[in-house]
């Protein structure tokens, strides 16, 4: 179901079961939602336990909150009839005073990398992280929660500062959410395929926090920059956003800001789904002091900080830690050249000192919260599994535009092979790195078409027959040198300004996953073969080695 509909309150009863246990789970925004997602699974119907939702209101961000918990087929209970209601535990990821209404026992977790946010609306004081402020704990002087949660025994001594009275009900709990990205890795290469991460293409995760030092406020273009700085066959650009940017300033608003770079080859993961598979499969992180970025370099990705916001960052907290020592990119400059030498220097482990000071009871979350819930529940529930696993994240789903129809190209003939890299063409950029190559899709009468020396149709089925679609290409643009019609995803045909026809195509390798080649690709190698490797129209019939970042084909030809 989407996300973000309109503030409709979804009414539902929980179904009544002779002898269920009743659990209830509490969201305040979209994040301690998802994070509910993960720690509720480990109380199975199949013990007796049915699990409801409901809605803390009071927060800037919880629009679309119901009608996503909907989404997910869960029962979902306006606030006033959870407060009336009685349950055996309640859940909650988000801590108000609110949730004094509730019945007990109240259980506490952090909804983020442990504690950390300085956040003086809902804590009352600069001094406290959010979650552990008295004011966020107490009320009349009584504790609300009767269990806290905590990441890691770091937390204790921060929570005894800010709120000793409420350090008799602390737990260490562990980080359930970044134990299940954990025991998802071997699902790494399942999960690359639809963020585009194949054929030796780099994943790089953009990701932002929220807030006025947060990078999508800091650098607004730097998603549209970093696609157009990098080579498209060598890397793809995913973005994650912190729900509460979608929250605050609408799907529709962030969709249009990211369409330009969408259109460029971005991928945009939903605020709802798909993040941590995207940090599963990353290779680079670049992003600022939020959750995301931490627990990327707790994946030990190469991580780097595009902005810092250490002024809202708690200064006793391993985020803050986190943003004075992990390795920074400089947002003005040369972005592709930075990401290489990031991964050429990054050593595994170079954050662990840091990341560790949150992300404690590694591997062991989901056993600790089990035993915590069957001390609640008492016999009322099965025992705790001995060894919990956590459950598979859903395949990802990312946002995509009609991705670039104009290319930027530079390569090189050298030692009989040709190297080239493409790049999106940036209409910004004073001056072109090469000579450009279009799709179809960049009609003849546009300016860019007027002046490009390779032209390629992607569509094997097209209205016209290729060597018709040829001719009329040729027609309409008689200063190309080349134009390439696909045949299929690795067999093209391709036309010569002198009219010359060739069939270019990759032959099959059993030891190696079937090939595909771009017939863009296809089009700009045999252009730089024909003005510097072998003039005069003339193609090597023992075949073409080519290189495109770290793809290796030989392509062979036939004449037509």
């Amino acid at each position: 179901m989407p996300l973000f509909r309109s503030p409709l309150r979804r009414r539902a009863r929980a179904p009544e079961r002779d002898g269920a246990v009743e659990v209830l789970g509490v969201a305040r925004n979209l994040t301690s939602a998802t994070r509910l997602l993960d720690v509720l699974p480990l109380l199975r119907a199949e013990d007796g336990v049915a699990v409801s939702f409901t809605v803390n209101p009071g927060s800037a961000f919880d629009g679309g909150l119901t009608e996503y918990l909907a989404g997910q087929r869960a029962t979902v209970l306006p606030w006033r009839e959870a407060t009336r209601r009685r349950f055996d535990l309640v859940v909650a990821c988000a801590i108000n005073r609110s949730m004094r209404r509730l019945s007990r026992p109240l259980v506490v977790l952090p909804h983020g990398a442990g504690y950390n946010r300085l956040v003086s609306r809902s804590t009352g004081d600069v001094s406290s992280s959010a979650g552990l402020s008295r004011r966020e704990l107490l009320y009349r002087g009584r504790v609300v929660p009767d269990v806290i949660g905590l990441s890691h025994e770091e937390q204790l001594g921060r929570l005894a500062a800010s709120c000793p009275a409420a350090l008799p009900r602390a737990r260490v709990v562990g980080d359930p959410c970044f134990d299940r990205m954990r025991e998802n890795l071997d699902w790494r290469d399942h999960f690359r395929a639809p963020f585009g991460a194949v054929g030796g293409r780099r994943l790089v995760v953009l990701n932002s926090t929220w807030g006025p030092h947060s990078l999508i406020r800091r650098h607004p273009d730097l998603p549209l920059r970093l696609v157009n700085a990098l080579p498209v066959d060598e890397y793809v650009v995913v973005v994650v956003l912190h729900p509460n940017i979608w929250s605050d300033d609408t799907p529709f608003n962030v969709s249009q800001r990211l369409r330009a770079a969408r259109d460029a080859g971005l991928r945009v993961v939903s605020p709802d789904n798909g993040w941590q598979a995207a940090l599963i499969a990353a290779d680079l992180v670049v992003g600022d002091t939020g959750s995301v970025s931490f627990y990327g370099a707790g994946l030990e990705r190469a991580t780097m900080l595009a902005a810092s916001g250490e002024a809202e960052l708690d200064p006793g907290s391993p985020m803050h830690a986190f943003g004075r020592t992990a390795p920074r990119l400089d947002p003005e400059g040369d972005l592709l050249a930075q990401l290489r030498a990031a991964e050429r220097d990054h050593r595994p482990g170079e954050l662990r000192a840091v990341t560790e000071d949150a992300l404690g009871l590694p591997g062991e979350s989901a056993r600790v919260l089990q035993g915590v819930f069957h001390e609640l529940l008492g016999d009322r529930v099965q025992p705790p599994a001995p060894h919990p696993r956590p459950t598979r994240y859903p395949d990802p789903s990312p946002a995509t535009g009609h991705g670039p129809t104009a290319f930027d190209v530079v390569g090189r003939v050298r030692a009989g092979r040709v190297e080239l890299c493409r790049y999106p063409l940036d209409q910004r950029r004073a001056g072109a790195r090469g000579f450009l190559a279009v799709t179809a899709e960049e009609g003849t009468w546009s300016a860019l078409a007027q002046t490009a020396e390779v032209a390629a149709r992607r569509q094997p089925h097209g209205e016209l027959p290729p060597r018709a679609w040829l001719d009329r290409r040729f027609a309409d643009q008689p200063w190309l040198s080349v134009a390439v019609a696909a045949l299929g995803e690795r067999r093209h045909l391709l036309r010569l300004r002198d009219g010359a026809l060739w069939e270019a195509w990759v032959p099959e390798d059993w030891a190696t996953p079937e090939q595909v080649l771009d017939p863009v690709v296809l089009g700009a190698a045999v252009y730089l073969w024909l003005i510097e490797g072998q003039p005069g129209g003339r193609l090597p019939a023992e075949g073409l080695p080519l290189h495109t970042g770290h793809t290796r084909t030989t392509v062979h030809f036939r004449p037509r």
